[in-house]
Protein backbone atom coordinates (compact mmCIF):
# COMPACT_ATOMS: atom_id res chain seq x y z
CA UNK A 1 0.00 0.00 0.00
CA UNK A 2 1.48 3.41 -0.71
CA UNK A 3 2.23 6.19 2.09
CA UNK A 4 2.86 9.28 1.39
CA UNK A 5 6.79 9.09 1.62
CA UNK A 6 6.60 6.48 -1.51
CA UNK A 7 9.28 7.59 -3.74
CA UNK A 8 7.78 7.48 -7.26
CA UNK A 9 9.49 6.01 -10.41
CA UNK A 10 10.70 8.54 -12.65
CA UNK A 11 8.67 8.62 -16.02
CA UNK A 12 9.43 9.52 -19.16
CA UNK A 13 7.36 12.60 -21.30
CA UNK A 14 6.61 16.18 -20.35
CA UNK A 15 3.91 15.47 -18.17
CA UNK A 16 4.64 14.63 -14.52
CA UNK A 17 2.05 12.42 -12.76
CA UNK A 18 -0.25 13.47 -9.79
CA UNK A 19 0.89 10.77 -7.48
CA UNK A 20 -2.03 9.49 -5.12
CA UNK A 21 -0.78 7.48 -2.19
CA UNK A 22 -4.39 6.49 -0.65
CA UNK A 23 -5.41 2.99 -1.59
CA UNK A 24 -8.75 3.56 -1.44
CA UNK A 25 -10.75 7.01 -2.91
CA UNK A 26 -12.59 9.04 0.27
CA UNK A 27 -16.52 9.05 0.06
CA UNK A 28 -18.28 12.21 0.70
CA UNK A 29 -20.48 10.22 3.20
CA UNK A 30 -17.37 9.24 5.33
CA UNK A 31 -18.30 5.52 4.90
CA UNK A 32 -15.08 2.83 4.12
CA UNK A 33 -15.36 1.26 0.44
CA UNK A 34 -14.20 -2.61 1.19
CA UNK A 35 -14.23 -2.91 -2.53
CA UNK A 36 -10.72 -3.99 -3.50
CA UNK A 37 -9.49 -4.96 0.18
CA UNK A 38 -7.91 -8.12 1.21
CA UNK A 39 -9.01 -10.28 3.95
CA UNK A 40 -6.27 -8.48 6.27
CA UNK A 41 -7.11 -5.33 5.24
CA UNK A 42 -10.60 -5.91 6.00
CA UNK A 43 -10.06 -7.20 9.23
CA UNK A 44 -7.63 -4.34 10.21
CA UNK A 45 -10.47 -1.49 9.45
CA UNK A 46 -13.04 -3.73 11.28
CA UNK A 47 -10.51 -3.86 14.40
CA UNK A 48 -10.37 -0.10 13.96
CA UNK A 49 -14.32 0.42 13.45
CA UNK A 50 -14.18 -0.86 17.25
CA UNK A 51 -14.31 -5.33 16.85
CA UNK A 52 -12.10 -7.16 19.04
CA UNK A 53 -9.26 -9.38 17.17
CA UNK A 54 -11.36 -12.55 17.03
CA UNK A 55 -14.70 -11.17 15.80
CA UNK A 56 -12.92 -9.05 13.12
CA UNK A 57 -10.86 -12.28 12.20
CA UNK A 58 -14.57 -14.02 11.83
CA UNK A 59 -16.21 -11.35 10.16
CA UNK A 60 -13.57 -10.59 7.37
CA UNK A 61 -13.56 -13.96 6.45
CA UNK A 62 -17.40 -13.91 5.97
CA UNK A 63 -17.40 -10.19 4.00
CA UNK A 64 -14.16 -11.60 1.82
CA UNK A 65 -16.57 -14.38 0.85
CA UNK A 66 -20.06 -12.59 0.50
CA UNK A 67 -18.21 -9.56 -1.63
CA UNK A 68 -15.74 -11.89 -3.71
CA UNK A 69 -17.45 -15.15 -4.26
CA UNK A 70 -21.22 -14.11 -3.89
CA UNK A 71 -20.73 -10.79 -5.30
CA UNK A 72 -23.26 -8.78 -2.56
CA UNK A 73 -23.10 -5.23 -1.98
CA UNK A 74 -25.92 -5.04 0.36
CA UNK A 75 -25.47 -6.02 4.30
CA UNK A 76 -28.78 -6.78 4.66
CA UNK A 77 -28.32 -10.33 2.50
CA UNK A 78 -25.28 -11.18 3.62
CA UNK A 79 -27.67 -13.92 5.95
CA UNK A 80 -24.86 -15.34 8.18
CA UNK A 81 -24.58 -12.07 10.31
CA UNK A 82 -26.56 -11.35 13.10
CA UNK A 83 -28.38 -8.37 12.03
CA UNK A 84 -27.16 -5.79 14.83
CA UNK A 85 -23.97 -6.58 13.07
CA UNK A 86 -25.52 -6.34 9.44
CA UNK A 87 -26.83 -2.63 10.49
CA UNK A 88 -23.41 -1.81 12.15
CA UNK A 89 -21.61 -2.69 9.42
CA UNK A 90 -23.75 -0.85 6.90
CA UNK A 91 -23.01 2.63 9.27
CA UNK A 92 -19.49 2.35 8.51
CA UNK A 93 -18.87 0.45 5.54
CA UNK A 94 -20.08 0.05 1.59
CA UNK A 95 -19.34 -2.27 -0.66
CA UNK A 96 -18.87 -0.16 -3.71
CA UNK A 97 -19.03 -0.42 -7.48
CA UNK A 98 -17.62 2.20 -10.44
CA UNK A 99 -20.52 4.55 -11.23
CA UNK A 100 -21.47 3.99 -14.80
CA UNK A 101 -21.45 7.22 -16.94
CA UNK A 102 -22.34 4.82 -20.32
CA UNK A 103 -22.73 1.71 -21.08
CA UNK A 104 -22.48 0.61 -25.28
CA UNK A 105 -22.68 -2.59 -27.19
CA UNK A 106 -20.81 -3.42 -30.19
CA UNK A 107 -22.50 -4.96 -33.46
CA UNK A 108 -20.14 -7.83 -32.54
CA UNK A 109 -21.40 -8.14 -28.95
CA UNK A 110 -18.33 -6.24 -27.19
CA UNK A 111 -19.39 -4.21 -24.44
CA UNK A 112 -17.59 -0.68 -23.22
CA UNK A 113 -18.68 1.00 -19.95
CA UNK A 114 -17.06 4.28 -19.27
CA UNK A 115 -17.02 4.30 -15.63
CA UNK A 116 -16.38 7.46 -12.96
CA UNK A 117 -14.67 7.24 -9.91
CA UNK A 118 -16.25 8.48 -6.06
CA UNK A 119 -13.72 12.02 -7.21
CA UNK A 120 -15.15 12.44 -10.40
CA UNK A 121 -12.76 10.39 -12.82
CA UNK A 122 -13.67 8.65 -15.49
CA UNK A 123 -12.02 5.48 -17.14
CA UNK A 124 -12.63 2.93 -19.68
CA UNK A 125 -13.46 -1.02 -19.11
CA UNK A 126 -14.06 -3.40 -22.23
CA UNK A 127 -15.36 -6.96 -22.04
CA UNK A 128 -15.09 -9.53 -25.48
CA UNK A 129 -16.99 -12.46 -25.58
CA UNK A 130 -15.90 -15.58 -27.80
CA UNK A 131 -17.00 -18.76 -28.09
CA UNK A 132 -14.77 -20.58 -25.84
CA UNK A 133 -13.87 -17.22 -23.92
CA UNK A 134 -14.79 -14.30 -22.16
CA UNK A 135 -12.43 -11.40 -21.53
CA UNK A 136 -12.18 -8.42 -19.97
CA UNK A 137 -10.02 -5.67 -20.70
CA UNK A 138 -9.11 -3.24 -17.17
CA UNK A 139 -7.70 -0.24 -17.11
CA UNK A 140 -5.05 0.61 -14.58
CA UNK A 141 -4.86 4.68 -14.77
CA UNK A 142 -7.02 7.14 -15.25
CA UNK A 143 -5.05 8.51 -18.77
CA UNK A 144 -2.00 7.07 -19.27
CA UNK A 145 1.96 9.23 -19.27
CA UNK A 146 3.74 6.93 -22.15
CA UNK A 147 2.13 9.18 -25.14
CA UNK A 148 2.25 6.36 -27.69
CA UNK A 149 1.35 7.72 -30.80
CA UNK A 150 -0.42 5.11 -32.60
CA UNK A 151 -2.73 5.34 -29.40
CA UNK A 152 -6.18 7.41 -28.52
CA UNK A 153 -5.72 7.25 -24.82
CA UNK A 154 -1.93 8.00 -25.12
CA UNK A 155 -3.03 11.41 -25.80
CA UNK A 156 -4.76 11.89 -22.72
CA UNK A 157 -2.70 13.53 -19.36
CA UNK A 158 -2.36 11.36 -16.91
CA UNK A 159 -5.09 11.84 -14.15
CA UNK A 160 -4.09 9.18 -10.99
CA UNK A 161 -3.54 5.49 -10.80
CA UNK A 162 -6.45 3.79 -9.82
CA UNK A 163 -7.14 2.41 -6.78
CA UNK A 164 -6.99 -1.45 -5.74
CA UNK A 165 -11.04 -1.36 -5.15
CA UNK A 166 -11.33 0.74 -8.93
CA UNK A 167 -9.32 -1.93 -10.63
CA UNK A 168 -11.05 -5.12 -8.65
CA UNK A 169 -14.47 -3.04 -9.22
CA UNK A 170 -14.09 -3.20 -12.89
CA UNK A 171 -14.32 -7.00 -12.62
CA UNK A 172 -17.11 -6.72 -10.37
CA UNK A 173 -19.32 -4.81 -12.36
CA UNK A 174 -18.46 -7.27 -15.21
CA UNK A 175 -19.75 -10.27 -13.51
CA UNK A 176 -23.02 -8.05 -12.22
CA UNK A 177 -23.59 -7.82 -15.98
CA UNK A 178 -23.26 -10.55 -17.10
CA UNK A 179 -25.30 -12.35 -14.22
CA UNK A 180 -22.31 -14.56 -13.27
CA UNK A 181 -23.08 -14.62 -9.67
CA UNK A 182 -24.16 -18.33 -7.86
CA UNK A 183 -27.51 -18.03 -7.01
CA UNK A 184 -29.20 -18.98 -3.30
CA UNK A 185 -27.44 -19.18 -0.08
CA UNK A 186 -24.90 -21.61 1.56
CA UNK A 187 -25.52 -21.37 4.88
CA UNK A 188 -26.23 -24.23 6.37
CA UNK A 189 -30.34 -25.42 5.90
CA UNK A 190 -30.55 -25.54 9.85
CA UNK A 191 -30.41 -22.02 10.11
CA UNK A 192 -33.11 -19.49 10.89
CA UNK A 193 -32.97 -17.00 8.36
CA UNK A 194 -31.90 -19.80 4.82
CA UNK A 195 -34.56 -20.07 2.74
CA UNK A 196 -32.87 -21.36 -0.39
CA UNK A 197 -29.64 -23.68 0.49
CA UNK A 198 -30.98 -26.53 -1.65
CA UNK A 199 -30.87 -23.82 -4.28
CA UNK A 200 -27.26 -22.87 -4.07
CA UNK A 201 -25.57 -22.57 -8.04
CA UNK A 202 -22.09 -22.02 -9.15
CA UNK A 203 -21.64 -19.37 -12.10
CA UNK A 204 -21.56 -20.31 -15.79
CA UNK A 205 -17.64 -18.29 -16.18
CA UNK A 206 -18.76 -16.34 -19.31
CA UNK A 207 -15.99 -13.89 -17.83
CA UNK A 208 -12.88 -16.00 -18.21
CA UNK A 209 -10.13 -14.20 -18.30
CA UNK A 210 -8.30 -10.86 -17.60
CA UNK A 211 -6.23 -8.47 -19.36
CA UNK A 212 -4.60 -5.90 -17.94
CA UNK A 213 -4.64 -3.98 -21.06
CA UNK A 214 -6.83 -0.66 -20.49
CA UNK A 215 -6.08 2.48 -19.45
CA UNK A 216 -2.65 3.31 -18.93
CA UNK A 217 0.67 1.49 -17.83
CA UNK A 218 0.20 -1.26 -15.30
CA UNK A 219 3.67 -1.50 -13.98
CA UNK A 220 3.59 2.85 -13.03
CA UNK A 221 1.03 1.71 -10.60
CA UNK A 222 2.66 -1.08 -9.87
CA UNK A 223 1.58 -1.80 -5.94
CA UNK A 224 -2.57 -1.25 -6.87
CA UNK A 225 -2.54 -3.39 -9.79
CA UNK A 226 -0.63 -6.15 -7.45
CA UNK A 227 -2.85 -5.77 -4.98
CA UNK A 228 -5.75 -5.78 -7.41
CA UNK A 229 -5.03 -8.92 -8.62
CA UNK A 230 -3.91 -10.66 -5.42
CA UNK A 231 -7.70 -10.23 -4.30
CA UNK A 232 -8.83 -11.48 -8.21
CA UNK A 233 -6.74 -14.82 -7.72
CA UNK A 234 -7.83 -15.44 -4.27
CA UNK A 235 -9.64 -19.02 -4.20
CA UNK A 236 -12.01 -18.17 -1.79
CA UNK A 237 -13.11 -14.95 -4.06
CA UNK A 238 -13.05 -14.22 -7.46
CA UNK A 239 -10.48 -17.51 -7.99
CA UNK A 240 -9.18 -16.77 -11.36
CA UNK A 241 -6.55 -18.35 -12.50
CA UNK A 242 -3.14 -16.52 -12.87
CA UNK A 243 -2.59 -18.22 -16.29
CA UNK A 244 -5.75 -16.91 -16.99
CA UNK A 245 -4.35 -13.43 -16.46
CA UNK A 246 -2.41 -11.06 -18.93
CA UNK A 247 -0.18 -8.35 -17.37
CA UNK A 248 0.77 -5.67 -20.52
CA UNK A 249 3.53 -3.41 -20.65
CA UNK A 250 5.41 -1.07 -22.96
CA UNK A 251 8.41 -2.18 -21.32
CA UNK A 252 8.90 -0.82 -17.73
CA UNK A 253 12.17 -2.79 -17.60
CA UNK A 254 12.66 -2.26 -13.94
CA UNK A 255 9.42 -3.68 -12.82
CA UNK A 256 9.53 -6.75 -14.70
CA UNK A 257 10.83 -8.95 -12.78
CA UNK A 258 9.15 -7.32 -9.26
CA UNK A 259 5.87 -8.69 -11.35
CA UNK A 260 6.98 -11.82 -12.59
CA UNK A 261 8.19 -12.61 -8.48
CA UNK A 262 4.79 -10.61 -6.88
CA UNK A 263 2.29 -11.25 -9.24
CA UNK A 264 3.33 -13.94 -11.17
CA UNK A 265 0.66 -13.58 -14.38
CA UNK A 266 1.21 -14.18 -17.83
CA UNK A 267 3.24 -11.36 -19.54
CA UNK A 268 2.30 -9.29 -22.88
CA UNK A 269 4.61 -6.98 -24.25
CA UNK A 270 3.60 -3.91 -26.90
CA UNK A 271 6.84 -4.11 -29.13
CA UNK A 272 5.26 -2.12 -32.41
CA UNK A 273 8.22 -2.12 -33.98
CA UNK A 274 11.82 -3.44 -34.69
CA UNK A 275 13.97 -0.45 -35.51
CA UNK A 276 14.65 2.49 -32.99
CA UNK A 277 13.46 5.20 -35.10
CA UNK A 278 10.28 3.75 -35.93
CA UNK A 279 9.97 2.27 -31.80
CA UNK A 280 10.60 6.05 -30.30
CA UNK A 281 7.89 7.71 -32.49
CA UNK A 282 5.54 4.91 -31.62
CA UNK A 283 6.34 4.24 -28.21
CA UNK A 284 8.63 6.74 -26.23
CA UNK A 285 9.15 4.85 -23.56
CA UNK A 286 11.74 3.10 -25.98
CA UNK A 287 14.41 5.96 -25.54
CA UNK A 288 14.54 4.94 -21.76
CA UNK A 289 14.62 1.25 -22.39
CA UNK A 290 15.36 -0.03 -25.42
CA UNK A 291 14.57 -2.69 -27.85
CA UNK A 292 17.84 -4.85 -26.93
CA UNK A 293 17.55 -4.04 -23.15
CA UNK A 294 13.64 -5.07 -23.30
CA UNK A 295 14.16 -8.25 -24.61
CA UNK A 296 16.81 -9.20 -22.20
CA UNK A 297 14.39 -8.72 -19.79
CA UNK A 298 11.93 -10.89 -21.45
CA UNK A 299 14.70 -13.00 -21.70
CA UNK A 300 15.51 -13.28 -17.73
CA UNK A 301 11.56 -13.46 -16.82
CA UNK A 302 11.13 -15.51 -14.78
CA UNK A 303 7.93 -16.87 -15.47
CA UNK A 304 8.27 -17.54 -19.22
CA UNK A 305 8.31 -20.28 -20.37
CA UNK A 306 7.55 -22.86 -23.78
CA UNK A 307 4.31 -23.07 -22.08
CA UNK A 308 3.79 -19.73 -20.72
CA UNK A 309 5.26 -18.08 -23.80
CA UNK A 310 5.63 -13.79 -23.92
CA UNK A 311 2.71 -12.42 -25.98
CA UNK A 312 3.83 -9.37 -28.29
CA UNK A 313 1.96 -7.13 -29.56
CA UNK A 314 2.49 -5.95 -32.61
CA UNK A 315 0.22 -2.79 -33.85
CA UNK A 316 0.19 -3.32 -37.82
CA UNK A 317 0.64 0.37 -39.30
CA UNK A 318 0.81 1.41 -43.30
CA UNK A 319 3.92 2.11 -44.10
CA UNK A 320 5.26 2.33 -40.96
CA UNK A 321 6.41 -1.43 -39.30
CA UNK A 322 4.64 -3.38 -41.37
CA UNK A 323 7.57 -4.36 -44.55
CA UNK A 324 8.69 -7.56 -45.07
CA UNK A 325 12.20 -6.17 -43.55
CA UNK A 326 10.21 -5.48 -40.41
CA UNK A 327 8.85 -8.91 -40.31
CA UNK A 328 12.74 -10.99 -41.04
CA UNK A 329 14.20 -8.45 -38.24
CA UNK A 330 10.69 -9.44 -35.51
CA UNK A 331 12.13 -12.95 -36.28
CA UNK A 332 16.22 -12.76 -36.18
CA UNK A 333 15.55 -10.13 -32.70
CA UNK A 334 12.92 -12.96 -30.80
CA UNK A 335 15.63 -15.77 -32.36
CA UNK A 336 18.81 -14.15 -31.06
CA UNK A 337 17.25 -13.97 -27.26
CA UNK A 338 15.96 -17.49 -27.65
CA UNK A 339 12.40 -15.91 -26.08
CA UNK A 340 9.48 -18.26 -25.70
CA UNK A 341 7.56 -16.51 -27.74
CA UNK A 342 4.28 -15.45 -29.77
CA UNK A 343 3.06 -12.31 -31.80
CA UNK A 344 0.04 -10.63 -31.76
CA UNK A 345 -0.41 -8.54 -34.51
CA UNK A 346 -3.09 -5.96 -34.60
CA UNK A 347 -4.41 -4.41 -37.55
CA UNK A 348 -3.85 -0.36 -36.68
CA UNK A 349 -7.97 0.58 -35.00
CA UNK A 350 -8.45 4.05 -36.08
CA UNK A 351 -9.45 7.01 -33.60
CA UNK A 352 -10.27 10.94 -34.62
CA UNK A 353 -7.44 12.97 -35.22
CA UNK A 354 -4.35 10.36 -36.25
CA UNK A 355 -2.29 10.63 -39.21
CA UNK A 356 -1.91 6.90 -38.95
CA UNK A 357 -3.32 3.81 -41.22
CA UNK A 358 -4.19 0.43 -40.87
CA UNK A 359 -2.23 -1.82 -42.83
CA UNK A 360 -3.63 -3.57 -45.91
CA UNK A 361 -4.92 -7.12 -45.46
CA UNK A 362 -2.65 -8.32 -47.98
CA UNK A 363 0.58 -6.51 -46.09
CA UNK A 364 -0.54 -8.60 -42.72
CA UNK A 365 -1.16 -11.92 -43.83
CA UNK A 366 2.31 -11.93 -45.87
CA UNK A 367 3.76 -9.98 -42.43
CA UNK A 368 2.20 -13.05 -40.30
CA UNK A 369 3.39 -15.76 -42.52
CA UNK A 370 7.05 -14.29 -43.01
CA UNK A 371 7.08 -15.02 -38.99
CA UNK A 372 5.19 -18.19 -38.85
CA UNK A 373 8.00 -19.31 -41.42
CA UNK A 374 10.83 -18.60 -39.05
CA UNK A 375 9.14 -20.63 -36.71
CA UNK A 376 7.18 -18.15 -34.15
CA UNK A 377 3.45 -18.38 -34.17
CA UNK A 378 1.88 -14.84 -35.34
CA UNK A 379 -2.19 -14.92 -35.25
CA UNK A 380 -3.59 -11.69 -36.39
CA UNK A 381 -6.18 -10.52 -33.80
CA UNK A 382 -9.57 -9.84 -35.47
CA UNK A 383 -10.65 -5.86 -34.39
CA UNK A 384 -13.35 -6.14 -31.90
CA UNK A 385 -15.57 -2.91 -30.74
CA UNK A 386 -14.61 -0.71 -33.74
CA UNK A 387 -17.65 0.99 -33.97
CA UNK A 388 -18.28 2.08 -30.25
CA UNK A 389 -14.52 2.96 -30.05
CA UNK A 390 -13.67 -0.44 -27.66
CA UNK A 391 -10.78 -2.18 -30.02
CA UNK A 392 -7.32 -2.15 -29.20
CA UNK A 393 -5.93 1.64 -28.83
CA UNK A 394 -8.98 3.54 -29.02
CA UNK A 395 -9.78 3.55 -25.07
CA UNK A 396 -10.11 7.17 -24.08
CA UNK A 397 -12.64 8.76 -21.47
CA UNK A 398 -15.66 10.59 -22.81
CA UNK A 399 -14.43 13.77 -21.01
CA UNK A 400 -11.09 14.20 -23.11
CA UNK A 401 -12.14 14.42 -26.43
CA UNK A 402 -10.01 16.68 -28.48
CA UNK A 403 -9.82 18.51 -31.97
CA UNK A 404 -7.27 17.12 -34.72
CA UNK A 405 -5.33 20.56 -34.56
CA UNK A 406 -5.15 20.34 -30.62
CA UNK A 407 -4.18 16.85 -31.52
CA UNK A 408 -0.95 18.36 -33.13
CA UNK A 409 -0.54 20.94 -30.81
CA UNK A 410 0.25 18.21 -28.14
CA UNK A 411 2.24 16.00 -30.10
CA UNK A 412 4.35 19.38 -30.98
CA UNK A 413 5.18 20.26 -27.21
CA UNK A 414 5.74 16.20 -26.49
CA UNK A 415 7.96 16.29 -29.04
CA UNK A 416 9.78 19.94 -28.30
CA UNK A 417 10.17 18.54 -24.85
CA UNK A 418 11.58 14.98 -25.38
CA UNK A 419 13.99 17.03 -27.34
Amino acid sequence: MHTAASPLMPIPGPIDTVPVPRAVTPREDGRIDLMGLSRPQIKSVLEEAGLDVKAAKLRSKQLFHWLYHRGETDFEAMTDLAKPMRGWMSERFVVGRPNVVEAQVSSDGTRKWLLRSDDGQDYEMVFIPDADRGTLCVSSQVGCTLNCSFCHTGTMRLVRNLTPGEIVGQVMLARDALGEWPKGSMVSANDDEDDDASHYTADGRLLTNIVMMGMGEPLYNFDHVRDALRVVMDGDGLALSRRRITLSTSGVIPMMARASEEIGVNLAVSLHAVTKEVRDELVPLNRKYGIDELLQACADYPKASNARRITFEYVMIRDKNDSDDDARELVRLLRKYKLPAKVNLIPFNPWPGTDYECSTPERIRRFSEIVFEGGISAPVRTPRGRDIMAACGQLKSASEKKSRAEMKRLAEEKQAALG
